[in-house]
């Protein structure tokens, strides 16, 4: 069994009501569709005048007899209703025969179609839970690795694939075999000559069809990929509009997303060619074998005299239901296949490593009282050089230490390795003396606020927005951080005040509103430590102004790291760290390092700063 098949077992077991009842029904649906071929046999006798006479009513003698005892039996009942109340009620007993056994063929149907619904939609949205939870979990150096495209179609597209291919392989295992069983059961009780000369062709045809569905899987795999890229160009499209409009780029990209377009093109049409000849080819094979049947046939009719002709064509109609159920498996194994590969992809990133994770005995902690210390500090993205070197700091309860810094410098840095969005790869960071690592990972962050250089807002309205940092929290509590982040003034003015919609990304408000958003979202969290990454460093001078005068109300006797570009918003700073290549370089007040003479009042001087 395929590995991955194997990985789906679990989340089918949950369902194992409806893969019971599905099996039982499809046994049934499998006997009654040989049934009513078979019922054919008395229909055509009666309609011929070929149906065996017998007034005796026939006793049942045990299974070894059951085919004789049958015939008997439906003769005996032909008869006597022939004798008692004429031809047509015969004629209206065998056909109520068909009618009844063609009813419970498809109510079967049906039933088996209502549970392995249940079982791939169910089976489905397992899928996607898991791997939503996976996905969320991650830790963020997976996905500046990926591409986010890649992600959204393993989760989005891959998943149905599976849904829709692998579950088609109960009709594999059960219906269709059995569909075929019975059929070539009842043809051997029919003709047993007839039908071993059927199974010569079987495996020719068995061999054909697995020639034709080779290569499948790899294809199914680079059309998934090439699907995966199609994907993020287009989020990368949406995402960055107005550069790509800006840059008058558009034919960049549209030569870009096109390209990926022709090759999974090439591979789609590869691929629905495979899938499409298997089902002709197979019928094909099947009118093949039953032209030869009626070649050797007509011999048993004709010639030999050995089989009746009512009787043969009821053969030639179960041999011609063998058709379709082989049809069906032969489309089955090609999907089959197209849904190992998928599977394959959902399951590579549901087995993804977190490499960040709580240790088995982590620490709860919910308050902060003395301080915060990173102690030689050496990290690096992807194994290039190192972003930090040696680094160490110490952040005292209460205190406002500011880090500044060219581009590259590492600042933005020691933000990710605060909250553990990265784990440090040499050296300590710890908060009151316990180092992060050991400590719950939802304790940690719950002490840690952090606002953005780019402001991350949802579509959804103001107050969704801003409940993230405290789900419990009242329409006053909502206003009161909003207050705080002087982000109030503009909010009350709007048509449903906080519970307005606030669009994509917050795109229906000024940057300077969505960065004061961002800011009442961590006032509302009210942490113990606030790291603020740039926080202003994209806003125009009035907005600026305003955002500035909310984030000293939300510092107020607040442990703060402030993470600055502009150095006319860090002159109140307790500490100001200066870095460089990874390292501190100069640290003091403003007017010590100013007296210095050195890098930072250099960086002064070049934003003319006074």
């Amino acid at each position: 069994m395929d590995k991955n098949l194997k990985k789906l077992i679990p989340f089918a077991f949950q369902y194992k009501k409806d893969i019971v009842l599905n099996i039982v029904y499809n046994i049934f649906y499998a006997f009654f569709s040989t049934i009513l071929m078979v019922s054919m046999i008395p229909t055509l006798n009666v309609l011929f005048g070929l149906n065996q006479k017998i007034t005796e009513k026939p006793v049942y003698t045990g299974i070894e007899n059951i085919k004789s005892f049958s015939e008997n039996y439906l003769n005996y009942k032909v008869t006597e209703l022939t004798e008692n109340s004429g031809f047509q009620y015969a004629m209206v007993f065998v056909i109520s025969i068909i009618i009844v056994t063609a009813f419970l063929k498809n109510f079967t149907n049906y039933l088996a179609s209502f549970h392995i619904t249940r079982l791939r939609n169910g089976v489905l949205s397992d899928l996607r839970e898991k791997l939503y939870l996976v996905i969320i979990k991650l830790p963020i150096s997976y996905y500046s690795e990926k591409r986010k495209g890649d992600v959204m179609s393993r989760m989005l597209g891959d998943v149905n694939e599976v849904k829709n291919a692998f579950f088609q392989v109960l009709e594999l295992v059960v219906r269709e075999p059995l569909t075929i069983i019975f059929s070539i059961v009842a043809m051997f009780l029919i003709s047993a000559e007839l039908t071993l000369f059927v199974f010569l062709f079987i495996p020719i045809s068995g061999i054909i069809i697995s020639r034709i569905g080779k290569n499948l899987k790899s294809k199914s795999t680079k059309a998934q990929e090439e699907n995966g890229i199609q994907i993020s160009i287009l989020d990368e499209t949406l995402s960055g509009l107005k550069v790509v409009k800006g840059f008058n780029s558009e034919n960049v990209f549209i030569s870009k997303f096109n390209s990926s377009l022709k090759r999974l093109l090439h591979l789609s049409n590869s691929i629905g060619n495979k899938n499409n000849l298997a089902s002709p080819m197979s019928e094909f094979l099947g009118i093949l074998t039953i032209a030869v049947l009626l070649w050797y046939g007509a011999q048993l009719v004709i010639v030999d005299k050995s089989l009746s002709p009512t009787t043969f064509i009821a053969y030639i109609a179960l041999a011609y239901t063998i058709l379709t159920p082989a049809k069906a498996i032969s489309r089955a194994s090609y999907q089959v296949k197209t849904g190992l590969a998928a599977a394959e992809r959902v399951f590579t990133l549901m087995e993804q490593e977190n490499t960040i994770t709580d240790k088995v005995d982590a620490i709860e902690k919910h308050s902060f009282k003395d301080k915060v210390t990173i102690e030689n500090i050496n990290f690096s993205y992807k194994k290039n050089e190192k972003v930090l070197k040696n680094f160490s700091l110490e952040v005292p309860k209460g205190k406002t230490i500011a880090l500044v810094g060219q581009s590259g410098s590492g600042k933005s840095t020691i933000a990710n390795l605060l909250t553990r969005f990265y784990d440090v790869q040499e050296g300590v960071i710890a908060i009151d003396g316990i180092n992060i690592k050991d400590l719950k990972l939802n304790s940690l962050r719950e002490m840690i606020g952090l606002v953005t250089q780019k402001s991350i807002l949802f579509n959804d309205s103001i107050k969704n927005n801003i409940l993230l940092g405290k789900q419990d929290a009242t329409d006053e509590e909502v206003i009161d951080a909003l207050k705080i982040a002087n982000a109030y003034e503009f909010i009350k003015d709007l048509p449903n005040g906080i519970h307005t919609n606030i669009g994509d990304a917050g795109d229906l408000l000024s940057g300077g509103q969505q960065q004061r958003l961002s800011i009442a979202r961590a006032v509302l969290k009210n942490p113990p430590i606030m790291i603020l990454d740039e926080a202003t460093s994209a806003l125009d001078t009035e907005s600026e102004r305003l955002v500035q005068v909310a984030l000293e109300n939300m510092m107020q006797n607040r442990t703060s790291i402030i993470i600055a570009h502009r150095l006319s918003t860090i002159q109140k700073a307790d500490k100001i760290v200066v870095m460089q290549k990874g390292q501190i370089v100069e640290q003091g007040t403003h007017e010590e390092l100013l007296a210095k003479e050195g890098v930072y009042r250099k960086l002064v001087m070049m934003q003319s700063f006074e």
